[in-house]
């Protein structure tokens, strides 16, 4: 073990290497899930034939839907057969290949004008087989990181990780306006998207390396030694843990509904329904997300004292919820400096609420099915949340686009009190009990 501690808060470069391991993952989700979205408004010309109008928007984003299925099923299966089987690291290293790898595939798919309906059919496998290999990155990473860092740091450490994912929002969205100022609109929508999608392998690669040289878990090397590891960890999971699973379904069920009617529909909203597809949007989307960076380190200092990790997640989750219609109302405009000022305070307040979820998480479920139990919980919630696009966009085509800010406000308001209600109902995490993860 080396002794040389690295930064403020006592921890050595190993564990940080652990800890990049599962953050990186988080990076890479970020990353690609805001490059397709970022070209979504290219895609739905170029994968569907011109007379669907805004339905071709409708159905580019469906596999939102059923990737999330995927994403439960490859918690389920890596997470059972190699994160509680055979580590926590060799689940990441396994995963982050045929995450990355399918996600810039993407961009070199053929299109309806070349392939007629196999071109929308391969983008559906496409993601279906990405979402496979993301699934198992939450339920691993979190397990990773947390695991490997001691109970009082989990919050803070738990924070930082959790900010991957907008740390790879920014940074793609930032690449975005590097080829975008490059190539200009019309190159972009021609073949720049292209390259957007492909520079994902960067992100993959480096974060394949960083698993490589990395360490398991001290406590997953600790169940090998006692021949503690599950032969059954999925099994195990449902039959322990099963009250524990409901609440915590509910809780992701409506932060991910909430995220994927914000941080993910931020894009959408820009490209599709203000035009803002130029240098403009790009850099309001750029400032939203580094205030929301903000946000997730400032939910994890808040927290570090605090005993309970579900408190202080229930008052970010209740203080979010109250005043999301307000924002709906006021940041819906072709105003580029209040759109920007009131989504980034939407934005701050609710990355607050997804700081402390990988600690709440890691210590609610066993280590011995803590990779599959974290992974199953998080994406089950994304399969509702997934939707939100759906439920959202296919009303609004029937009503009118006069009816986007009611519909907006309800989705969120829902969202946030089946969040709230998971809340009330879940379980104080086991930070009690001495240090409550090895259990």
């Amino acid at each position: 073990m080396e002794e040389h501690e690295i930064g403020n808060i006592g921890l050595n470069w190993s564990t940080w290497k652990q800890i990049l391991a599962a953050w990186g993952g988080w990076l890479l989700d970020g990353y690609t899930t805001i490059a397709f979205l970022l070209v979504v408004y290219v895609l739905k010309n170029l994968m569907f034939p011109g007379n669907l109008g805004y339905w071709a928007l409708v159905l580019t984003l469906a596999p939102a839907a059923f990737g999330a299925v995927a994403r439960v099923i490859g918690s389920t299966l890596l997470g059972n057969y190699i994160g509680d089987r055979l580590g926590r690291k060799t689940l990441l290293t396994f995963s982050i290949l045929g995450f990355s790898l399918l996600t810039a595939s993407i961009g070199l798919l053929p299109v309806y004008s070349q392939v007629g309906v196999a071109a929308p059919v391969i983008l559906y496998v496409i993601l279906f087989g990405a979402g496979l290999f993301a699934g198992a990155e939450y339920g691993g990473g979190a397990s990773l990181a947390m695991e490997s860092v001691p109970r009082k740091k989990r919050d803070i450490v738990g924070a930082f990780v959790q900010s991957g994912f907008g740390a790879g929002y920014f940074f793609i969205v930032f690449v975005n306006l590097i080829i975008l100022g490059a190539l200009g609109l019309q190159n972009f929508t021609t073949y720049g998207w292209r390259i957007l999608l492909l520079t994902s392998l960067v992100p993959g690669l480096l974060t394949f390396v960083v698993r490589l040289v990395s360490r398991e878990s001290p406590v997953f090397n600790e169940m090998k030694e006692k021949k503690e590891i599950s032969e059954a960890p999925a099994v195990a999971m449902v039959k322990e843990s099963y009250r524990r699973m409901i609440p915590t379904f509910l809780i992701m069920t409506g932060i991910l509904f909430i995220n994927t009617a914000t941080f993910s529909f931020y894009p959408i909203f820009l490209g599709s329904f203000l035009n803002y597809n130029s240098a403009s949007g790009l850099d309001a989307l750029l400032i939203i997300n580094f205030i929301s960076l903000l946000g997730v380190w400032t939910g994890g200092i808040i927290a570090s004292n605090n005993p309970s990790r579900r408190l202080p997640m229930l008052i970010f989750a209740i203080a979010f919820t109250i005043p999301s219609g307000l924002f709906v109302y006021l940041g819906y405009t072709t105003d580029f400096y209040m759109f920007t000022l009131v989504f980034s305070i939407q934005a701050f307040m609710e990355a607050m609420i997804f700081s402390l979820l990988p600690a709440f998480l890691s210590e609610t479920f066993s280590k011995r099915y803590r990779s599959t139990a974290v992974g199953v919980v998080y994406n089950s919630g994304a399969i509702i949340g997934g939707l939100a696009w759906v439920l959202f966009l296919i009303p609004l085509g029937i009503l009118g686009m006069q009816y986007l800010r009611p519909l907006w406000s309800i989705e969120l308001y829902i969202a946030g009190i089946v969040m709230i209600l998971g809340l009330y109902l879940a379980k104080e995490s086991r930070t009690t009990d001495g240090d409550a993860i090895e259990d």
